[in-house]
């Protein structure tokens, strides 16, 4: 039972969307209509990239990347605000959540040895909102965009006419935010920078090309997935094991709840009269709740006007903590800092998160959709 509460309380929305996809099974009983309700491209295209960005952190891209940028910053301000830019540029390929993992870390040596834990929390804070908000940009930042761009069949240039103005004015803000902190001059030795296995990093660079090519629909998954295996096999074979299979798992169980609920003539017919117009205002609340992945699969079966959508889904990464469950990682390596304050930083970051929120909703209600 230990064990059992362990992984409900780590993989929450994994259990509920479990469990909603079983209880749809009731009303829909499985048949061979169910394979049509995957899709495989998002599922393989999902598994590659985590299982490349796990590549490149293992050979110390990321590391190598921080260490060398953050050595050259000579204020506070500086290397506050670079250090919130590299999670907004990073997420455009990475993802947010792994941005996250790799750059606030670092955030917090940095910080902690330059004596400035009390503007770690700020720091921490708008780290967050730039991955939740640069991820925004393209198909590969976060699974609700690779999702959406699959499942609409949208092109390159119609996904960043959507989302290209909202994160360049994310962009400004952010910049702007980063003012706040004070311009003093800081005494700081990072030591030499950490290695970097070149040989691994070009390969799996190599490897992200070719699942770019996939997202611009110039090669078929499968072979992306045959090549990707035939590489690993014979270069580290571990990394094929190394993915969030907890996240495709959660995917599969979204998609089996989503698909039952679509085969529900009263309930699928329901669900439409409700979004009719209110596709990114509906999104946007249900990603407070639910986060935004699940509410992206949830909610695309029942409108055609990705748009919204995708805005919504974006711009409802703030928020809440679980508005985007990226959010939760920075709180998770915050907590482990020294001298933490969980109350003040959940403060600083509502009111961060609502302001950004506000600003860019406004903006994209007026000059987007």
């Amino acid at each position: 039972m230990s064990s059992l509460r362990s992984f409900v309380r780590r993989e929450p929305v994994l259990v509920i969307a479990a469990l909603a996809a079983v209880l749809s099974c009731c009303f829909v009983p499985p048949d061979r209509g169910y394979i049509s309700y995957f899709d495989w491209r998002t599922l393989a295209l999902l598994y590659c990239l985590m299982t490349i960005v796990n590549g490149l952190r293992q050979a110390g891209l990321f590391a190598h990347l921080a260490h060398s940028l953050c050595a050259r910053s000579v204020s506070l301000r500086r290397i506050g605000v670079l250090l919130v830019l590299l999670c907004f540029f990073s997420s455009m390929l990475i993802t947010n959540d792994v941005a996250l993992l790799t750059f606030v870390p670092f955030a917090v040596v940095v910080m902690g040895m330059a004596h400035h834990q009390k503007e770690l929390l700020y720091v921490v804070v708008l780290q967050t909102v730039a991955a939740n908000l640069g991820s925004m940009l393209t198909p590969v930042g976060n699974p609700q965009n690779l999702y959406l761009y699959s499942f609409y069949e949208l092109s390159l240039g119609d996904f960043l006419k959507v989302t290209f103005p909202v994160w360049g004015l994310a962009l400004l803000l952010l910049l702007l935010a980063g003012l706040v902190l004070r311009p003093e001059p800081l005494e700081l030795f990072l030591g030499e920078a950490p290695g970097m296995d070149q040989r691994a990093v070009a390969v799996h660079l190599a490897l992200f090309a070719v699942c770019l090519l996939v997202v611009l629909r110039l090669l078929a998954w499968y072979w992306m997935l045959a090549i990707l295996a035939a590489v690993l096999l014979a270069v580290d074979r571990k990394l094929l094991l190394k993915a969030d299979f907890m996240l495709l798992l959660t995917f599969v169980a979204f998609f089996v709840f989503s698909g039952n609920l679509a085969r529900i003539p009263a309930l699928a017919q329901a669900i439409r009269a409700l979004m009719a117009g209110r596709e990114y205002q509906l999104s946007l609340l249900a990603s407070q709740v639910i986060s935004n992945v699940p509410a992206a699969l949830l909610l695309s079966g029942f409108t055609e006007h990705a748009r919204a959508l995708l805005l919504g889904v974006n711009i409802g990464g703030l928020g809440t903590p679980i508005a985007s469950l990226a959010s939760l990682i920075s709180l998770k390596l915050y907590t482990h800092a020294e001298h933490a304050d969980v109350g003040r930083f959940l403060l600083v970051f509502s009111l961060m998160n609502l302001l950004f929120l506000l600003l860019l909703s406004a903006f994209a209600t007026v000059f987007v959709m």
